[in-house]
């Protein structure tokens, strides 16, 4: 049976970004490979603000919109004033209502290697641990709620509860499939799989979100966008996995 995306209830916009002072110098040494602003510790903050933008636009949100349509720097001195300690990293989350209120919720996270916020293909640490990959056992019908990212998410945790998933400090995953047993994405990651040397990851036509880590991996060439059946998912087979708090993960798909 296939879970709905359809929502009466009402619901926010939200994102997700990771604050860490480490991140400027990262992406100043490698400024080539990161996107602008190199100096800012929120990480792919312009992407962030452009994620809220498009779902506002989306669902027809006309005083979000408003509030959201700022500049980058004001935006960026509207999340300093949630962060308790500048010495430590932060998950924010990023919620913005029907009204145009927005608020932060910050919460602490674990220090990371900062190169793991770049594209992978300038690090693998085999200290990391790897992520287990499952597939979810039911499908999730694609709307405006997929793609674009909302507190209507019962249907992503519907499947991590069916994957086993109970916390999200778990390193696990589960893969979330349209009707056509398409992979969508990740409960909370965009996946990239290697097939004839490259890597892929599915495209928003299957009905996932446009994530802030997927529109990086594509502006710089790691990946490319290509319809990923849950029939050619290899036991075993390992993947990378990213959102825009923890960057890039390794992961290893398990199908049994």
């Amino acid at each position: 049976m296939a879970s709905s995306s359809s929502q009466t209830q009402p619901f926010e916009i939200f994102s997700s970004v990771r604050f860490d002072t480490d991140l400027p110098d990262v992406a100043c040494r490698f400024a080539q490979c990161y996107p602008t602003p190199h100096h800012s510790p929120y990480y792919l903050l312009a992407y962030h603000l452009d994620r809220l933008i498009a779902a506002a636009r989306h669902f027809q949100m006309k005083k979000a919109l408003d509030w959201l349509q700022q500049d980058l720097e004001s935006f960026e001195q509207f999340l300093d004033a949630s962060i308790p300690n500048r010495s430590k990293p932060w998950r924010l989350r990023i919620v913005v209502d029907n009204n145009g209120d927005c608020t932060v919720e910050v919460n602490p996270t674990a220090a990371i290697d900062p190169m793991g916020l770049l594209i992978p293909t300038l690090h693998t640490d085999p200290t990391v641990p790897v992520w287990k990959v499952y597939v979810d056992t039911q499908s999730t019908t694609p709307s405006g709620f997929t793609t674009h990212k909302t507190t209507a998410r019962d249907a992503y945790t519907a499947a991590r509860l069916r994957a086993g998933i109970k916390s999200p400090a778990e390193t696990s995953e589960v893969l979330v499939v349209n009707p056509k047993n398409e992979v969508m994405e990740g409960s909370i990651t965009t996946p990239y799989f290697q097939r004839e040397h490259m890597w892929i990851t599915p495209p928003l036509s299957s009905g996932g979100n446009a994530g802030t880590t997927r529109r990086y991996a594509l502006s710089r060439g790691f990946c490319v966008e290509q319809v990923i059946s849950r029939d050619e998912l290899v036991d075993g087979e390992l993947c990378w996995l990213s959102n825009g708090v923890r960057g890039f993960m390794q992961g290893q798909v398990v199908l049994t």
